[in-house]
């Protein structure tokens, strides 16, 4: 083989990869760290010609979500690096499939092998249309294999999931997976964030669009904890092999809390027989969790192995807006009516999780229809002060920092950071006006939270802020939003 050939094509790379790199410097300072993660490190850069820079892309829901959101600034970006003739195409690796060939998927560890026998489990063809042929944990009596209880929650559905910022490429992931389950590069599908953050809700939401849109295929959602306490029941009756059946036999399996195997390490085996099947076999995985699969310390490492082939998608804790969509959405269902400062003022006390914001509602509903008062602020202090701890906080400078951050979608260390950045320094400048407005702090108190800026610096940021309200009504929007939202930590 010709060694200049093979110099010619490292060439070529590493002038690719040099100017992508280049890329990622701009693009890392223009949208936050989870972005950057999700979106663009996972990009690779395979060629360089004629001002054409090649990016292998993961997925065909990759390609179109950087198409529909970052197409202005990758535009920008490339333009900056490679001149005014700079292009960009995009390369995109091939979706498993199972009646593709194997080589036709190019993604490490997707290579299709005979199932697995370890640990002397038998992987043998059952028949579904004979119900005593095994032993199911899940099947109605005398019923075939569609007829299965899917034990999912009809209430949790894509029409009343909240999307956001918090949780906006888990949703979109989930949409894609529902309409081909089996069939994309997000196989498995791992959920992972804090409790009561929307993590079940999605995955059964996903479980119920695919029974929606493919009536053919068998979804089953189970927890973790029930599947470890399946496993030990029929380890006692000598019934594993019916056990690992059943399971390699569903079409979409939702397994929540993925987590709880940790300390399970036979449960652990046997899971690991029936993902191999499944995926082999083009079926769905879809796996919650409220950690990050790297962080799962004691479980198996070829489990977690797997568990990188697909797409792992944090959620979050919903944001103030979040919030307040999540209770328009819940007293939509519930048929209530609640005044909308009322509403702002239970999304902005209420930061834990999901099911704490609902339970804060029903609460306060309950107290004003058994009291028959009226629901007005005062009521809604009173309920949320035996509700929540986070309602009697007191509002510092800090509290007003988090919040523009927030609002934002600031990373809290770049607003105290050194730098000219115009988005920065506007942030900044806004959170000083707040600080002063609405705390007791001396400028000179507030320039210190900033990294030690005097207090002239104070001066100038608040009367900048006021020249910009007259000026520009867009951002005098912006500023009153946070002002009413400053107000009601204030209250």
């Amino acid at each position: 083989m010709d060694n200049n050939l093979y110099n010619t094509t490292d060439n070529i790379l590493n002038e690719a990869e040099g100017a992508w790199e280049k890329c990622l410097g701009i693009i890392k300072d223009n949208v936050n760290w989870r972005t950057f993660q999700t979106w663009f490190e996972p990009i690779k850069a395979v060629a360089l010609s004629n001002n054409i820079l090649t990016l292998q892309v993961p997925s065909q829901f990759f390609y179109e979500w950087l198409e529909e959101h970052y197409v202005e600034l990758l535009g920008k970006t490339i333009k900056r690096v490679l001149g005014k003739e700079g292009r960009l195409e995009y390369r995109i690796m091939m979706e498993s499939n199972s009646a593709r060939k194997p080589a036709s998927i190019n993604m490490p560890g997707r290579t299709h092998t005979k199932p697995s026998k370890e640990n002397n489990y038998v992987d043998m063809p059952l028949k579904w249309d004979d119900p005593h042929n095994i032993k199911t944990p899940y099947a109605i009596p005398g019923l075939k294999r569609m007829q299965i209880d899917p034990q999912l929650n009809g209430n949790y559905i894509f029409d009343n999931y909240v999307e956001g910022d918090c949780n906006r490429v888990a949703r979109s992931a989930g949409m894609h997976v529902a309409q081909k389950p089996g069939a994309t590069a997000f196989n498995p599908l791992v959920v992972f964030g804090g409790v009561g953050w929307g993590k079940t809700h999605l995955v059964q939401a996903i479980g119920n669009e695919v029974r929606r849109l493919h009536p053919n295929k068998a979804v089953l959602y189970v927890s973790a904890e029930k599947f470890i306490n399946q496993f030990i029941e029929h380890s006692k009756n000598n019934e594993i092999n019916d056990f690992i059946h059943f399971y390699q036999l569903i079409d979409v399996l939702i397994l929540d809390d993925i987590h709880l195997f940790v300390p399970a390490t036979k449960t652990q085996d046997v899971f690991f027989a029936i993902f191999n099947h499944l995926h082999q076999s083009g079926k769905q995985i879809i796996l919650t969790s409220d950690t990050p699969p790297k962080d799962m310390e004691g479980m198996q490492e070829r489990l977690l192995s797997r568990f990188r082939w697909g797409l792992n998608a944090d959620i979050q804790a919903p944001d103030f807006e979040t919030r307040q969509q999540i209770l328009q959405v819940k007293m939509k269902q519930e048929g209530l009516e609640i005044p909308e400062e009322v509403v702002k003022y239970v999304a902005y006390n209420v930061q834990s999780n999901v099911r704490e914001l609902e339970g804060a509602l029903i609460a306060l509903f309950a107290q004003a229809t058994l009291n028959k008062k009226e629901i007005d602020i005062d009521l809604a202090k009173r309920v949320m002060k035996n509700f929540v701890k986070t309602a009697a906080r007191e509002l510092t400078i800090e509290n007003i920092q988090k919040m523009v951050c927030e609002y934002f979608h600031l990373p809290y260390d770049r607003l105290l950071a050194k730098t000219r950045k115009r988005e920065v320094v506007q942030a900044r400048q806004i959170t000083m006006f707040l600080a002063k407005k609405f705390t007791k702090s001396s400028l000179k108190n507030i320039g210190e939270h900033f990294g030690g800026f005097d207090h002239t610096t104070v001066i100038h940021s608040c009367q900048t802020v006021e020249n910009l309200m007259d000026t520009d009504s867009e951002y005098k929007e912006h500023l009153l939003e946070l002002q009413q939202k400053v107000q009601l930590a204030s209250l």
